[in-house]
């Protein structure tokens, strides 16, 4: 393993097209944000190197496409996945009631112990929020998900980006210390990307 990172996670976004997957990859890698962006075809990713309590990670993130269209061609890529966010637009209700099918998603292609974090994207945009948080916790709790697994999140206002992916390298790093950490996955994720399909980035 490289010497420069003790930790190397695979964290993949999925969610409906449109949610601002990218443009949330976009502000944590690279804090910027753009506005125009054609739909992301098949996976691409990005990685960002962070330090926790002394400890370096390296997190691999994953971006796919949201089109039903391209659900079989994701799917693969749900495996070896160690944290997967789900992100839905707060001023779209569809793209909200769709995270119940992304969850299905999750449970039949991905590992039972994954990290699930939920995360309503758009927030700043409050004269045209569809979603309430009482929406929300009724779907966490139908779907056996905890409340802090929720984030209110804005790409374009920086609200809460960073957070949202410290806290889960923070799981993921405390989850590998209990049950011990495989260098294996290194070789697994480098293999990963000599296979991905590059393409167009979305928002």
């Amino acid at each position: 393993m490289d010497p420069e990172y003790k930790y190397l996670f695979k964290v993949i976004l999925i969610g409906d097209s449109g949610v601002g997957k990218t443009c949330l990859i976009n502000r944590y890698t690279d804090n910027v944000y753009h506005t125009n962006y054609i739909s992301t075809i098949g996976v691409d990713f990005k990685i960002k190197t962070l330090k926790i309590a002394n400890e370096v990670s390296k997190l691999q993130i994953w971006d796919t496409a949201g089109q039903e269209r391209f659900r079989t061609i994701t799917s693969s890529y749900y495996r070896g996945a160690h944290g997967i966010i789900i992100v839905f637009d707060m001023t779209d209700l569809q793209s909200f009631k769709n995270v119940k099918d992304w969850l299905f998603e999750i449970r039949r292609h991905a590992s039972e112990d994954v990290e699930i974090i939920v995360l309503g994207n758009k927030v700043d945009l409050k004269d045209f929020l569809k979603v309430t948080r009482e929406d929300v916790n009724i779907m966490l709790k139908n779907n056996n998900l905890k409340e802090e697994c929720f984030w209110e999140v804005s790409a374009k206002e920086n609200i809460a980006v960073q957070n949202v992916f410290e806290k889960l390298t923070q799981i993921l790093i405390e989850k590998n210390k209990k049950i011990g950490y495989s260098k294996d996955i290194d070789k697994e994720l480098v293999d990963l990307t000599s296979n991905t399909e590059r393409g167009s980035r979305c928002c």
